[in-house]
């Protein structure tokens, strides 16, 4: 019984990760077509829009989460990483392609790592989640208070904190993925749950280490 929860548990995780890569992907093709298109103007016009966008379904996902089909959480995973995709079109304006490729091969190194951390831990790692997210909304507020005081200090500080936080939640979010496929949750609804946390994790490292080591364009 012990190996069918354990098969049943990884097969779940696989799913996971390839729903992970396929959002992760659909971002990449939408980034580059947007940017080489020269779409990237409208987006920059329009991206308070797409934010506003970004946020309502990513509120939407988590709190609607348990009432959704799986079909229409898979929807608004590729909605928000095509969203997503669209806005980070700007990343090819300000970093030449050799430095994104550097910090996306950073990042899968790093972020696989740390999720291979949360699953191996026999530990249950809920406790930390209150403190990472507290954390992170602190942050947050740090980071818009500075771009009023464009402190370069603070936001060098608040680029390595963010990079922490996240990095804790990628092993927080395994943990719990693993935790939920376990409790007997739908797997399929867990897939794309985790897919989409996960996605946000990979995400907000990798424009963390972009922001942090990456070369800006001339």
């Amino acid at each position: 019984m012990e190996d069918t929860y354990v098969q049943s548990t990884n097969k779940t995780i696989a799913s996971t990760l390839l729903w992970m890569f396929f959002g992760l992907l659909s971002t990449g093709i939408i980034a580059a077509v947007t940017y080489y298109s020269g779409a990237f103007i409208e987006v920059a016009a329009a991206w308070p829009a797409l934010l506003i966008a970004e946020v309502v379904i990513a509120i939407l996902f988590g709190l609607c989460f348990n009432k959704l089909s799986a079909g229409v959480v898979t929807f608004l995973f590729f909605l928000y990483s095509m969203i997503t995709g669209a806005t980070f079109s700007i990343i090819f304006v300000a970093y030449d392609l050799t430095t994104i490729a550097y910090a996306l091969f950073a990042t899968a190194g790093f972020f696989g790592i740390l999720a291979y951390m949360g699953y191996r831990t026999e530990k249950d790692l809920t406790k930390f989640g209150n403190i990472l997210f507290a954390a992170l909304i602190m942050a947050l507020i740090l980071t818009l208070i500075n771009i009023f005081i464009g402190s370069s200090g603070l936001d060098i500080i608040l680029d390595w904190a963010i990079l922490a936080i996240f990095a804790g939640l990628t092993a927080y979010d395994m943990n719990k993925i693993k935790m939920m496929s376990e409790s007997g949750y739908d797997s399929e609804k867990v897939a794309i749950y985790g897919a989409m946390q996960l996605y946000l994790d990979f995400i907000n490292i990798f424009l963390r280490i972009l922001e942090i080591f990456g070369s800006r364009k001339d």
